[in-house]
């Protein structure tokens, strides 16, 4: 795994442990050569990371949409401007495009509606068989217990199959996630809709 993307939420949250983990996110992927690949946000856990990575010698590229650049968080800009690179995209759904295509897997650290949402479209595209990519989520202070007891009740009541259900790593540090990550091995992908059943 050369490079992975991170999805995290621009506000750091209340908890120093949520601070903690995106900083040891973004050391563990400068120590071990991974390039991150994220929002290209400098606020909340999203600045976390990327400067965590970057003071351990990692290499950062930022992914925004250039309605975001020049604005103003809390009195800092949105954009980080010490990244290794930024690609400022024209959309929302080029800028996840774009993180996709560069990424090698998918790690979600704690975030609101916007990383919720990069997760479960991810999944999405990984259940439909159009990546092979690992996607896992550090449960930080059980922060996603909750996701993943809706991801289990799917499962019983067979919204999920238990392949589907197996595309979503979980683990409560991201040393163990990463290690869990690169020992993923996609299964095939199995027709979910019979033919007779689109008619």
């Amino acid at each position: 795994m050369r490079n992975l993307c991170v999805f995290c939420g621009s506000r750091a949250g209340r908890r120093p442990e949520y601070r903690g983990a995106a900083e040891g996110v973004g050391h563990l992927l400068a120590s071990r050569g991974i390039q991150l690949v994220y929002g290209g946000g400098n606020v909340g856990l999203m600045g976390v990371v990327a400067d965590a990575c970057l003071a351990g010698g990692g290499r950062v590229v930022g992914v925004i949409p250039e309605s975001l650049v020049g604005r103003e968080v809390a009195g800092r800009a949105v954009e980080h401007a010490g990244l290794s690179r930024l690609e400022v995209v024209d959309s929302m759904h080029t800028r996840k495009a774009r993180m996709a295509e560069l990424a090698d897997g998918f790690i979600a650290l704690p975030g609101g509606f916007g990383t919720y949402e990069e997760l479960f479209e991810i999944l999405t595209w990984a259940q439909l068989g159009f990546h092979a990519k690992p996607v896992g989520l550090v449960n930080v202070c059980g922060y996603y217990d909750p996701l993943l007891a809706l991801c289990d009740q799917a499962l019983r009541e067979e919204f999920l199959s238990p392949a589907s259900r197996r595309l979503l790593i979980a683990r409560d540090g991201p040393d163990d996630l990463l290690d869990a990550m690169l020992a993923h091995r996609a299964e095939p992908v199995q027709v979910w809709v019979k033919e007779a059943e689109q008619l």
